[in-house]
């Protein structure tokens, strides 16, 4: 079968199907007539499996190991139990924290952030994990950007449409022959906004980001 039909099978998109591919995880057979890929029943059954497996976080390394056979589903469960529990630990020094700047500082004038960035730093070295603001940042500048372009565009677009009507309404331009450009521009239009819909879910989704903490 074809990559879009494993699309809607899976619920998986394209571009994250060959990220998997590019990972080694999946090894679809080629058509040997025009070397295009073909899927079977059992690259969907992996594709499933490996789906579940990284909504649960489980590391793409770990997921290769799995598939070999060097690494059993046991000792996979019970290092991924291991780093939700870590997870959780790290959660519940957020909240001290937090609790602590509650109850010890009344404004941001007073907040003394050189202790507690210390103190943040020396639990790092121990193994604690704080939010990542850097990759949030980071995501946050990748969203500004994509619907920074997507409205440059828009505008550029909008011009265009008003000089056509403008020609039409006021030099007597036939409408028929603005129909070609005044079709092209609204599918510009349409486009850049389902670009930028697309563009804003793979940030916030994205396979690549996810697989790199690992």
């Amino acid at each position: 079968m074809k990559i879009y039909q494993v699309e809607e099978l899976v619920g998986i998109t394209k571009k994250n199907i060959r990220f998997y591919e590019d990972k080694g995880l999946l090894n679809p057979d080629r058509n040997p007539e025009n070397d295009y890929r073909e899927y079977s029943l059992e690259d969907v059954k992996l594709l499933e499996k490996i789906k579940l497996l990284r909504k649960l976080s489980v590391p793409i390394e770990e997921i290769k190991l799995l598939e070999t056979g060097s690494l059993s589903m046991t000792q996979c469960m019970n290092q991924q139990i291991e780093r939700l529990e870590k997870e959780q630990l790290n959660v519940q020094v957020m909240k001290e924290f937090c609790e602590r700047l509650r109850e010890n500082t009344p404004d941001m004038s007073s907040l003394n952030a050189s202790d507690y960035l210390l103190e943040m730093d020396k639990m790092e070295q121990e193994g604690t994990k704080f939010k990542d603001i850097e990759n949030m940042d980071i995501n946050k500048k990748k969203k500004t950007g994509a619907i920074a372009a997507a409205v440059i565009i828009g505008i550029i677009m909008l011009l265009l449409l008003v000089l056509i009507f403008y020609g039409i309404f006021a030099a007597s331009v036939p409408l028929l022959s603005m129909l070609v450009p005044i079709i092209t521009i609204a599918c510009i239009l349409i486009g850049t906004v389902v670009v930028l819909v697309l563009r804003i879910r793979e940030i916030d989704k994205g396979e690549e980001l996810e697989a790199m903490k690992y």
